[in-house]
């Protein structure tokens, strides 16, 4: 693979971790309900989410998913359902934020495992990778050390945004610690995890 066409996927990868999506809403709330330290596993499950995607990708897996609208359709609507139930779980949050608390009562664990399970249901990201990594893939070349490239190109850079997604939340933490302010922000990423769900159940193989 070339440098131009690496740096073309580059810029194309740094495109697509940026644009608004289910773990965008997942990492900024952890970020400032959990602090960035915590959130981190999130972001570590967020993106063992997308290896699983990356190697099906690679062995020919995730094509099979794009073309099968039973395969992908199922994925989907566990997908639309998760959303939605986390969605109104935040609708449900109230109190004032008190990190040292939430700190304590929520793990590491499960901030991986719910990262996981959210970019897991999201066949969208196979569908996006199954058309993507093609145009960037030299047939003439062996095509391994390419997907190799490509994948952790894709899990660096989206790592790197969500890293910067989780920091930036957690930094405007402290304005919203007062309980109307945090019952507004519940509302506000319960109705984007909804939203998400309503975006993921339009979606089409």
């Amino acid at each position: 693979m070339s440098l131009d066409i690496w740096l073309a996927y580059l810029v194309t990868a740094v495109v697509f971790s940026f644009a608004p999506g289910s773990g965008t809403v997942n990492s900024i709330s952890n970020g400032m309900v959990y602090g960035a330290r915590k959130s981190m596993a999130s972001i570590l499950g967020l993106q063992a989410g997308m290896a699983v995607h990356i190697v099906l990708v690679g062995v020919g897996l995730g094509t099979l998913v794009a073309q099968s609208e039973m395969a992908f359709a199922v994925i989907k609507w566990i997908g639309v359902v998760y959303l939605v139930w986390l969605g109104v779980q935040k609708w449900r949050e109230h109190g004032a934020l008190d990190l040292n608390d939430v700190n304590q009562n929520v793990s590491s664990g499960s901030l991986f495992k719910r990262a996981v399970f959210i970019n897991l249901t999201n066949p969208k990201t196979i569908v996006f990778l199954v058309a993507l990594f093609p145009q960037f893939i030299d047939p003439a070349l062996p095509q391994l050390p390419q997907l190799l490239v490509l994948g952790v190109t894709t899990l660096v850079i989206d790592m790197l945004v969500m890293v910067f997604y989780v920091s930036l939340a957690a930094k405007m933490s402290r304005f919203i610690r007062s309980e109307k302010m945090m019952s507004v922000l519940n509302r506000v990423f319960g109705s984007m995890f909804i939203g998400c769900g309503a975006l993921l159940a339009t979606a089409r193989s």
